[in-house]
């Protein structure tokens, strides 16, 4: 059963995730409009984690961390966003899947406890994916905080075909707010 908020004059009903994800995204765009990033990302990571208390999370620091160790295998990473934002960049040796997909398309040929990290723009469609991959019975399932947002503000790597690159896919406007200018590739009309 899926709860929902009433809009006031019998106007439609909205999903309250949906609605909530709404608000969220307004807030961070006047805190952007008033030049306050970093309040932005606090707000976004507690809305985050609210909607998606189940999911285990790691900071862009751990993952580059474990990346670095050479004594660790690395996490299968997905990347839960569209074609058109992988075209631009994407973490060095992710996998893109639809954020829609099943977690049996998401981590076709993957044993179940193998360590897997999501991540999206934000961490939203990503915390979707995850929380997908656990109730199918992945159990090491990981979501990047920040996402690749994040990331890309803190300069880690990013490819694009196997080169080096440094610009990320804004998803909108709104959203793109959160990357910082030398990170942002434009939007495309």
């Amino acid at each position: 059963m899926e709860i929902v908020s009433p809009i006031p004059a019998g106007g439609p009903r909205v999903p309250n995730a949906r609605l909530g994800l709404l608000m969220t995204g307004l807030i961070i765009a006047a805190l952007a409009l008033m030049g306050m990033r970093g309040i932005d990302w606090f707000l976004l990571k507690k809305s985050l984690q609210t909607r998606f208390p189940k999911i285990e999370w790691i900071t862009t620091r751990e993952l580059a961390d474990w990346l670095a160790d050479k004594h660790r295998p690395p996490p299968l990473l997905l990347d839960v966003r569209t074609q058109e934002e992988w075209d631009v960049s994407h973490l060095p040796g992710a996998r893109r899947v639809d954020p829609n997909a099943s977690a049996e398309t998401a981590a076709a040929g993957v044993a179940k406890e193998t360590p897997i990290v999501t991540y999206c723009a934000v961490g939203y469609r990503s915390g979707e994916t995850a929380t997908r991959l656990r109730a199918a019975g992945f159990t090491n399932v990981r979501n990047l905080e920040g996402s690749i947002f994040e990331w890309a503000n803190e300069h880690r790597p990013l490819v694009h075909d196997g080169q080096p690159v440094t610009k990320v896919h804004p998803f909108n406007s709104l959203w793109g707010r959160l990357l910082k200018d030398d990170v942002r590739a434009p939007v495309r009309k």
